[in-house]
């Protein structure tokens, strides 16, 4: 098992290696996916989060084991480079693989556990959520912050960020699921909507999205709304193709 415990926690390293030795016979189970598994721990005073990333076929475990980088090191070395750029993500604090002569079986990635206010799939979820538009506002200045930096969250979807509050009327954000990102120098305003685009379909969201957007970029509402309007409908349709398709391989139940 190859392992890397972050600087800050290497002197909780039994513990750390323990919690991911029993990670099929202890912990609480947080999320039960069909490829990935998230139970949390205790570790010394604070909660962690492991997730177990599961290779799911004979191609990807040569991949993963010659020739790209395990999803659970990408995490960890994008959570590092996140908190180096001041943005937020949960503390990292170690991943580990598990690996054969001629493959990738499994790894871990192992963070602090964040307990947040909400996602922002509630804000798509639930139109009266409390200083709904404020929230969104933040998080539109959130995601300008992140392109401004050349992040372009590749997984920028509803369930990956983390809303806390913090003040009155003041919120933070913290990405999680971090093993696909790409970094530039610089993103153009094309880049910029792609990457937002998989967020929402809701109309009434885009319109807010994309006026706070033009604003802090210094171009027209309209320059940012309509390419917004056209790529988050690409998504939806392509987010339906998907699943149709799944429903006739009898992938889907429903």
């Amino acid at each position: 098992m190859n392992k890397v415990i972050h600087p800050d926690f290497q002197d909780r390293e039994e513990q750390i290696v323990d919690i991911i030795e029993s990670f099929t016979t202890k912990g609480t189970l947080f999320i039960n996916g069909k490829r990935n598994k998230i139970k949390t721990f205790p570790l010394g005073a604070i909660t962690v989060n492991v997730k177990s990333f599961k290779v799911p076929n004979v191609i990807n475990k040569l991949v993963y084991r010659f020739f790209r980088k395990s999803k659970a090191q990408r995490s960890y070395e994008f959570a590092n480079i996140l908190l180096e750029k001041g943005i937020g993500t949960p503390q990292p604090i170690a991943y580990f693989e598990n690996k054969a002569a001629l493959s990738l079986q499994d790894s871990y990635y192992m963070s602090e556990q964040m307990e947040a206010d909400l996602t922002f799939r509630q804000l798509i979820e639930i139109p009266d959520y409390p200083e709904h538009e404020i929230i969104l506002r933040q998080f539109t200045q959130f995601t300008f912050r992140l392109h401004e930096k050349g992040i372009a969250f590749l997984d920028h979807t509803p369930g990956n960020t983390l809303i806390k509050k913090t003040g009155h009327e003041q919120y933070e954000f913290f990405l999680v699921d971090l093993n696909r990102m790409r970094f530039h120098t610089q993103m153009s305003l094309e880049e910029r909507v792609v990457n937002m685009a998989k967020l929402t379909p809701e109309e009434r969201l885009i319109t807010v999205m994309s006026d706070e957007y033009a604003k802090l970029y210094g171009c027209s509402y309209d320059a940012v709304l309509q390419p917004m309007i056209k790529h988050t409908q690409y998504f939806a349709n392509r987010f339906h193709r998907k699943r149709a398709i799944k429903r006739k391989l009898g992938l889907r139940k429903n």
